[in-house]
């Protein structure tokens, strides 16, 4: 079997090796000469742990290939998969199809024979019903089939979701489509994957729907980590005793400074207008949009509340900059904001990321200066801020982060070190959702001082 992506992106790329692994034919069609010419030379675009090995291992063995030329990816193609971005549009927060629609004529207009034209990138709700219309007019000479296959790739572990992934989401219309796409997820039989057949319109909004079920997730457990901190409880085990409820679980309840990456910021705003568009609003997606930006605009505020109100000329270290661990992804991290508003006091912050460092130095402002491992960045710092939870800056010993410190300001906004140890280290230690503050007396005045 056979088949081609369009888009040599994260999830392009990342759903070609995988499917080449299962034994599958895949050619790439990637229009960026820079991106293609790295491709072709071995090299991965992105930081993706595993995924320069699979890559080699399936070109190899001929099963996986990359062009700059559509047509010539699309010679024999079964179904030919869509995976190039879907921004959000400046100003409204709807997702751009500008790149889906172009690729999808261009797929259309070269096709020689009836294939299945499926989305693989995430489209707001009615795009498959579209696309169909299209491949009616421009070539109503071939059977031209529309199945939506959203992703549900964690950037970091993406491999193992893909080739062990909790289901398997087909939007399709005819037995056409569905047992094309059967066909090349059949080795997951083997595992007993659940595949869910749906309509095309269904299989779009629940992608949008688990993303955005996900970050409110992430949203509650934050708020509820602010209240911990007013009221003297601690978040952690606030998280573990709801996470013991099977109907809830434990996944997603860990307080950190907001979500970002490349899927829940542009996801949950795109369902926002998705919603609103459709006069069925959701409240609850616009406010998990509302609180995450708040949050995350906040964060420079926090750190300059717990180090101290002047830094002009004191020493910060930031240790960690992608969205997450495990991907080099600066896209709507938290980190650029907090790292801005550190400069604007005047502070020397001196930043340390073991795979996005290239990705955010253009994204952040000039005068940021960078280390070289972790430890040169906190060398001789005031003030050291975790970002990131990668896990070789779980390591640092209390006694190690002393001796290279000038000051003794932690400000841990992943949790990832023990605060009592951190304590009897000399540190002042500032966690999240972790008791720190002093309990109020009540919340009515609080509830007055804010109308």
């Amino acid at each position: 079997m056979k088949i081609a992506i369009i888009g040599g992106g994260y999830v392009g790329l990342v759903s070609a090796a995988c499917f080449a692994e299962f034994g599958v034919e895949v050619v790439v069609a990637e229009t960026d000469p820079a991106r293609l010419d790295r491709l072709l030379a071995g090299e991965m675009p992105i930081y993706e742990p595993g995924l320069d090995a699979l890559v080699a291992a399936n070109r190899a063995a001929g099963r996986l290939d990359f062009t700059g030329t559509l047509p010539e990816a699309i010679v024999g193609a079964e179904a030919v998969f869509i995976a190039v971005g879907t921004p959000s549009r400046r100003g409204g927060g709807h997702a751009d199809l500008t790149y889906v629609f172009a690729a999808a004529e261009q797929v259309v207009m070269a096709l020689d024979h009836s294939a299945v034209l499926v989305t693989k990138s995430t489209v707001p709700v009615g795009t498959g019903r579209k696309l169909a219309a299209l491949a009616a007019r421009l070539r109503p000479d071939l059977e031209i089939e529309v199945a939506s296959n959203p992703e549900f790739l964690r950037e970091g572990s993406a491999i193992g979701d893909f080739m062990r992934p909790d289901r398997v989401v087909v939007g399709a219309e005819t037995e056409q489509a569905r047992s094309v796409l059967r066909a090349l997820y059949r080795p997951l039989n083997l595992i007993e994957t659940p595949i869910l057949m749906t309509g095309l319109e269904t299989a779009e909004l629940i992608k949008y729907a688990a993303n955005t079920f996900l970050a409110m997730k992430v949203t509650f457990i934050n708020e509820m980590a602010d209240l911990c901190e007013s009221v003297g409880a601690d978040v952690h085990d606030v998280a573990r005793g709801m996470g013991l409820d099977g109907r809830i679980g434990r996944k997603f309840l860990h307080p950190g400074p907001g979500f970002g990456g490349s899927c829940f910021p542009k996801d949950t705003l795109a369902l926002a207008r998705i919603a609103q568009d459709a006069r069925a609003p959701s409240r609850l997606t616009e406010a998990v949009v509302a609180v995450n930006e708040a949050r995350k605009a906040g964060l420079g505020r926090r750190i300059i509340d717990a180090a101290g109100d002047d830094l002009r000329g004191r020493r910060i270290a930031v240790l960690g900059l992608a969205f997450k661990p495990e991907t080099d992804d600066m896209r709507d991290s938290p980190a650029i904001p907090a790292i801005e508003a550190l400069a604007e006091t005047g502070a020397i912050v001196v930043a340390y990321d073991p795979a996005a460092m290239t990705a955010a130095k253009p994204l952040l402002p000039a005068t940021i200066r960078f280390g070289e491992t972790a430890l040169q960045a906190i060398e001789g710092a005031d003030v050291l801020v975790v970002m990131t939870e990668w896990n070789e800056f779980r390591s640092l010993a209390p006694v190690r982060l002393a001796q290279a410190m000038h000051g003794r300001v932690i400000v841990d906004l992943r949790n990832i070190f023990d605060p009592g140890a951190m304590r009897a280290a000399g540190f002042v230690y500032h966690g999240v959702g972790r008791g720190d503050r002093p309990v109020t007396d009540s919340g009515a005045d609080k509830d007055s001082e804010h109308g």
